[in-house]
């Protein structure tokens, strides 16, 4: 009978690779530097990879990237739908979705940044991979909330006249404004409270 023989790994290919851990270290990378500022030795010693390896694995430093954002759109995706999940009433779900957000812009969280809002401001507009993914984000997580809008609207617990697809763009552009002011180190009674003030004004 022929025995089987193991196919080779690829030369500089660690054993027992770990495709999901790479990506993830490498969007720290990224997240870090940014996309013009990260080099490919930067992202060598984070992965733990050969340049080959990296290559084979990956394609090269712009697919690692797109990887690697869509890891963090992912994850971000997720969560939102933790935060406006069935376990919360619509408004609950919305003030959980803005505590997240004010969670994440305060104190280091806050002045580490956003990769995605980073990435906007670095190659939206220049990179049509990256812009299609950062369009499809915004335009779900305005999805989420106009859904938990729709649903605080048929409880009736909206303010007359709110219309939730409009209330949703106006907390996209909010949480992701909170983003940018976070780097700045904002206080996180000053962001609450300013979070808090917006959503009254679409709530009875």
């Amino acid at each position: 009978m022929a025995t089987q023989t193991a196919m080779p790994l690829p030369r500089g290919r660690p054993r027992g690779f770990d495709t999901e851990a790479a990506v993830e270290r490498a969007m720290g990378v990224f997240w870090s530097r940014g996309y013009h500022g990260t080099a490919l030795p930067d992202l060598l010693r984070a992965t733990k990879l050969s340049r080959g390896s990296l290559y084979a694995a990956f394609g090269g430093k712009h697919a690692l990237f797109l990887r690697a954002l869509d890891r963090y759109i992912a994850d971000a995706l997720a969560r939102i739908d933790a935060e406006l999940g069935p376990q919360h009433g619509p408004v609950d779900g919305l003030r959980a979705f803005l505590a997240g957000y004010v969670d994440r812009t305060s104190g280091a969280n806050g002045r580490r940044g956003c990769l995605l809002v980073a990435t906007a401001m670095e190659l939206a507009g220049h990179d049509a991979d990256v812009e299609a993914r950062i369009r499809s984000f915004f335009k779900a997580t305005q999805a989420k909330l106009a859904g938990a809008f729709s649903r605080a609207k048929a409880a009736g617990e909206l303010a007359s006249g709110v219309e939730p697809t409009s209330a949703a763009r106006i907390l996209v552009c909010f949480v992701e404004g909170l983003r940018v002011t976070g780097k700045t180190g904002p206080a996180r009674t000053t962001s609450q409270a300013t979070a808090d003030a917006l959503l009254d004004r679409f709530i009875r």
